[in-house]
């Protein structure tokens, strides 16, 4: 699996980082979706992964995806900015077009 982050994506990706948050995470949300194959695609900011998690190949960051999540996603994706908001897509189309820079910097970390 791939994700390529366009330039304009980059810098809006390092604008809004955490310190504590290095790595990033495709997610499958379904939260208040109803079932569990009714979600919504995004990514966001975390600084832990799991032994589930596969490495999504990335050139900028580190990216991981939970193996059990991999079949939302397609294999080659984009990660880009429009100005206002993220958009993840592929060749395929459009995975989520409308992902916040808040729920990207929101992210999850790890609960000890």
């Amino acid at each position: 699996m791939k994700l390529h982050i366009t330039n304009e994506a980059k810098q809006q990706l390092q604008a809004i980082q955490p310190e504590n948050l290095p790595l990033l995470r495709l997610y499958y949300d379904t939260d208040g979706c109803g079932c569990g194959v009714n979600g919504i695609n995004t990514i966001h900011f975390t600084n832990h992964h799991t032994a589930s998690d596969e490495e999504v190949e990335n050139d900028t960051y580190q990216v991981f995806i939970d193996s059990e999540q991999k079949v939302f996603f397609e294999p080659s994706m984009t990660l880009a900015w429009n100005g206002k908001l993220f958009q993840l897509k592929s060749n395929q189309g459009m995975l989520n077009a409308s992902i916040s820079s808040s729920a990207i910097k929101k992210g999850g970390e790890m609960v000890e």
